[in-house]
């Protein structure tokens, strides 16, 4: 049985449970029905037997000679009339006086009569001249309760068993049934257990129950498995740590956890939170838990007529604490399958590489111009005009040097100070004019430089793609680190700004400004939007 599979053993279970519940219904019927079947019959013959015993016609019969001649006929139209199979009317010492086999009239009864005379009425089981049978016998007596002779009648054993034959061939009947309707049943529960566990046996489930839960918990990719109404079925290890999600987290309501844009491919409604109670007079009101930034999602077009719609998979970024997460939605038959994958770190590797691009180009920005520059003196100098390429080349070092002098002298932050650099040359080569306010003044800072970095340096490139002309100011007032960046473009008019996927262009894929408000945030920061300004102010 051990090579069976779960379908079959189940079915071979569920059979033997059946036939014995049905063995033993019809065994425990037919015993109930024999003891009913014999109290019936002892029943009968007493109520014969005292109602025969009690007639006056019975009691004259026996005062007068020859009493055969009158009880015989009266003896077999009762016996007739109540369906027992004798009624014996006798004298005291037990001499019949009638009898359904008239041969057997003058004998003597086989039988109890001791308890009769005495004047009680009994009944039992005793073999006569008919066989086994149920009797009862009672006394008959005068008026002046003297017993004057004994009436018995009965019911023949066989006749109870040809009764109780009759039941067995019903309940047999019922039995079969009941027997075919259970085994259907069980087939189809057993072929229908057969298709959902694909014919596997006990030991396949639980080895691939085993390799799921270690699969499950071993991987660093976050797993959650969501219901149609919005209940959390499925949360692995991963997803825990990357979401900061409760351990009691399964079996809860998405939006009571704070994730419910991650099932945005849900129907809205499947993921509208439960309602909650009112809060009584004088509580304080429930804090909602906080939802993660919805994206904007891009509209995938509509598949050509006749062709079938393709599976909608979404992947989008979430900034979830100090998180970059990439989430992927793909809705299922019974809910959404949400995977998350932490893109932190590659993030911050990006964001490392983008300021080394940047670097490079404008590094290469500046050697092309310092290129052109020294072509144009070199052309003077062979023209034979030394002294305006002296004066060329003299302006030109003394702008490069004004510029350096400008930020090195006001930031001497050296992070920084090359950040701005690099932003200036990056700046002019878009034609943009990039400008240092006098008003900015900051030494060393006691701050993480890469978020310091982050926060300045997606601010300066939202500033230069959207104007003409930017203003940075960065000083230390008291306590506080200022950053104040500044356009003459249209300004800040989305409140999703600093959500994951916006951008000016609206493409959805725009990241500057939520990693800009994750920094500010792990800080401890503040970020404030007036028009085209922004100025953040972190605690030192």
């Amino acid at each position: 049985m051990r090579d069976w599979s779960l379908a079959k053993q189940m079915l071979v279970l569920q059979l033997a449970v059946v036939v014995v519940t049905l063995a033993g219904a019809v065994t425990l019927t037919l015993v109930q029905t024999h003891e009913l079947l014999v109290e019936e019959a002892e029943g009968r013959v007493r109520a014969v037997a005292v109602s025969v015993a009690s007639s006056p016609d019975v009691l004259s019969a026996l005062a007068r000679p020859h009493p055969s001649v009158r009880l015989q006929p009266y003896a077999e139209r009762v016996r007739t009339a109540t369906g027992v199979d004798f009624v014996t009317i006798m004298d005291t010492s037990g001499r019949r006086y009638t009898h359904p086999n008239p041969a057997q009239i003058g004998g003597r009864f086989l039988g109890h009569i001791d308890r009769a005379l005495l004047g009680e009425t009994f009944t039992e089981t005793y073999t006569g001249t008919l066989g086994p049978s149920t009797r009862a016998v009672a006394p008959v007596k005068d008026s002046s309760g003297a017993v004057r002779g004994l009436v018995s009648a009965g019911i023949t054993v066989e006749r109870i068993d040809a009764r109780l034959r009759e039941q067995i061939a019903w309940a047999a009947l019922i039995g079969g049934v009941g027997l075919g309707v259970g085994t259907g049943g069980t087939w189809l529960v057993g072929a229908r257990l057969r298709r959902q566990t694909h014919g596997l046996g006990p030991v396949e489930l639980g080895r691939i129950h085993e390799h799921h839960d270690a699969i499950l918990h071993a991987v660093r990719e976050g797993l959650l498995l969501v219901a149609r109404d919005g209940t959390l079925t499925l949360c692995n290890d991963g997803a825990r740590t990357l979401l900061g999600l409760p351990p009691d987290a399964e079996g809860r309501h998405v939006a009571d956890l704070g994730i419910a844009d991650l099932v945005q491919p849900l129907p809205r409604e499947s993921v509208t939170p439960p309602p909650t109670a009112s809060p009584s007079p004088g509580e304080p009101e429930p804090k909602s838990p906080p939802a993660l930034p919805r994206e904007t999602e891009p509209k995938s077009p509509p598949a050509p007529s006749g062709e079938p719609e393709p599976k909608a998979v979404e992947e989008r970024i979430h900034i979830v604490g100090d998180r970059v997460l990439v989430v992927d939605v793909a809705p299922s038959r019974l809910g959404a399958v949400v995977t998350l994958r932490d893109r932190t770190e590659l993030q911050a590797l990006t964001g490392q590489l983008d300021a080394e691009r940047g670097f490079a180009d404008s590094l290469r920005a500046a050697a092309h111009e310092a290129a052109n520059r020294l072509h144009t003196v070199i052309s003077l100098v062979e023209l034979g005009r030394t002294e305006q390429a002296v004066a060329f080349g003299t302006a030109e070092l003394r702008a490069a040097q004004e510029l350096t002098d400008r930020v090195v002298g006001s930031i001497r932050e050296p992070f920084l100070a090359a950040l701005l650099l690099g932003k200036t040359a990056e700046a002019a080569e878009r034609g943009t004019e990039l400008v240092i306010t006098p008003d900015s003044e900051l030494d060393d800072l006691d701050l993480d430089p890469r978020k310091v970095v982050t926060i300045v340096g997606n601010l300066i490139d939202n500033a230069i793609e959207a104007a003409g002309r930017v203003e940075v100011c960065l000083r230390a007032d008291a306590d506080t680190f200022v950053i104040r960046v500044a356009d003459d473009g249209p300004g800040l008019s989305d409140p999703a700004a600093f959500g994951k996927g916006w951008t000016s262009k609206g493409d959805g894929r725009g990241l500057g400004l939520a990693l800009v408000g994750q920094a500010v945030r792990q800080l401890g920061g503040t970020i404030e939007v007036a028009g085209s300004a922004f100025t953040v102010r972190l605690p030192l």
